[in-house]
């Protein structure tokens, strides 16, 4: 398949609104697609290649200077190899060799055909944040059910993957795909509620489990060997020692659980979750230990336990995590909810989370089994543009404009950003500093006030709710907003939704 059906299927995607015809386009591209060029199809749609890192940035494809070619000459294949070439740069003159590849690849490819490839590689999510849309158009391509293929893609961990099993294997095969360990598995996420009762009436009867400002991380052991994740799936297992060690010690030989780490300060309190995710960067700083706590399991000696309800789950986890499980009560009773988050607070975390006793784990899925509760609403937003500040703060880039996410185009490009605010509050000195050295590595244009940047940067914004507004998309603003902390644990993806935050207004 040619690289320019590819781009002309992106262009039919982006001109409609129409969920469906999203759906059918897509499906078109797939089956048209030879087997191997399915991961490679997908990965470029989800901005995502299939070789991980590519030692490619925004600069250096700027400071590219060549001719595009003037024919549509480029195949699926020929990228695939390029990019190949790209991610398997390393040693002494690698960089030369990024280049010259990445100039060939820019040669070969028309105008249009690059400006694709340029966003695809940089994980320009706008161009390729189409996970939802894509995985109806795979089931639709393969003609097997939606259900199926999501449960397939949530457990493989692998969209490209899936794809490929959906549309050349068989029903069974697909059916079958199942919890592996060593393999992590998308994260359950969780809703938001003001308070516990207002959680509790939304999910009956519950586990309510402290909240901690930590990092999110799932653990695989088989036998001695020992693996670590990050929320994203990202591996830290030789980042983070200590944790390898707790789990080593646990009475199982095979393990999959949920929980979340953070740094504990000389008193036993919560450090910054800024010290935290520190750890997650660093390869030998290790001055700063991390705790674990477990808050579920998945998997135990060769039984899967997502299907089976939180209560079956939780009876696991107490008999291997032991000291190590995350604090809670099971209780139907807003007053001890109420208690146990007064509780948490004191204690110096965030809140609770509140889970309905009977649910399964949904991987990487968000529902209302899941709830969380903060004595301040905050949500996942993405920067779409920062001010120059003035005054004290001239020189800075201060002021930011915040998206949140729009993944069925209700309001604008299907997986893009709809805008609900500025903010300058919240920002320190430290942060402001960072701000204006690393936005520029994201800008995509710029005035004489703002930088514009890609929609890649996930902040942490704490509101007292939402107000209508015909100023912005989406029909709301955000209600003095002000900064908590950037989040690199998280991708644009996992922002909160403009539907998420519309949701307020009737609360």
């Amino acid at each position: 398949m040619r690289l320019s059906e590819l781009v002309d299927t992106t262009r039919e995607v982006a001109a409609t609104s129409s969920r469906l015809a999203k759906i059918d386009a897509l499906a078109r591209l797939l089956r048209d697609a030879a087997p191997d060029e399915l991961p490679v199809i997908v990965g470029l749609l989800l901005a995502s290649p299939r070789q991980g890192r590519l030692g490619v940035g925004w600069r250096g494809i700027a400071a590219l200077e060549i001719t595009h070619s003037t024919e549509t000459t480029l195949t699926i294949s020929d990228v695939d190899r390029a990019l190949d070439e790209l991610a398997h740069a390393s040693g002494s003159g690698s960089a030369a060799r990024r280049t010259g590849a990445l100039s060939a690849l820019a040669s070969a490819a028309t105008a249009d055909e690059w400006d694709f490839l340029a966003r695809a590689m940089l994980g320009e999510l706008r161009t390729g944040a189409l996970g939802g849309v894509l995985l109806d158009a795979i089931a639709k391509a393969s003609d097997r059910p939606v259900a199926t293929v999501r449960r397939a893609a949530m457990l493989a961990g692998d969209l490209g993957e899936t794809a490929l099993l959906a549309l050349t294997g068989t029903a069974e095969d697909l059916e079958n795909v199942g919890l592996e360990v060593g393999r992590p598995v998308l994260p359950m996420l969780a809703a938001t509620a003001a308070t516990p009762t207002a959680a509790l009436d939304l999910t009956g009867e519950a586990s309510v489990e402290y909240k901690l400002d930590g990092a999110r991380i799932q653990v695989h052991r088989h036998g001695d060997e020992v693996g670590v994740y990050t929320r994203s799936l990202a591996d830290i297992t030789h980042r983070v020692p200590e944790i390898v060690d707790i789990v080593r010690a646990l009475p199982a030989h095979d393990l999959i659980l949920d929980g979340e780490t953070l740094a504990l300060d000389e008193d036993g309190g919560p450090r910054p979750f800024q010290e935290t995710m520190s750890r997650f960067g660093a390869d030998v700083a290790r001055t700063i230990a991390l705790r674990p706590w477990f808050f579920d399991a998945l998997h135990v000696d060769g039984r899967d336990l997502l299907d089976e309800p939180l209560s079956t789950r939780l009876e696991e986890l107490d008999r291997v995590a032991g000291e190590w499980r995350m604090p809670g009560i099971v209780t139907a009773d807003p007053s001890a909810a109420e208690d146990l988050s007064r509780e948490a607070l004191a204690a110096g975390h965030e809140g609770v989370l509140v889970k309905a006793i009977g649910s399964p784990y949904s991987a990487g899925r968000r529902g209302k089994s899941w709830v969380k509760v903060k004595p301040v609403l905050t949500y996942d937003l993405v920067v779409l543009a920062a001010e120059w500040g003035s005054g004290r703060r001239r020189g800075k880039l201060s002021n930011l404009h915040l998206g949140a996410l729009d993944p069925d185009g209700e309001f604008g490009e299907a997986g893009g950003f709809v805008m609900v605010g500025k903010t300058f509050k919240g920002l320190t000195d430290a942060l402001l500093d960072w701000q204006t050295s690393t936005f520029p590595s994201y800008e995509t244009s710029r005035s004489a006030h703002a930088l514009f940047l890609r929609p890649e940067l996930v902040v942490e914004i704490a509101i007292d709710g939402v107000q209508r507004s015909p100023r912005y998309p989406g029909g709301i603003a955000l209600r003095f907003a002000r900064v908590k902390g950037y989040r690199p644990d998280k991708t644009a993806a996992e922002a909160d939704t403009i539907q998420t935050l519309r949701g307020l207004l009737r609360e």
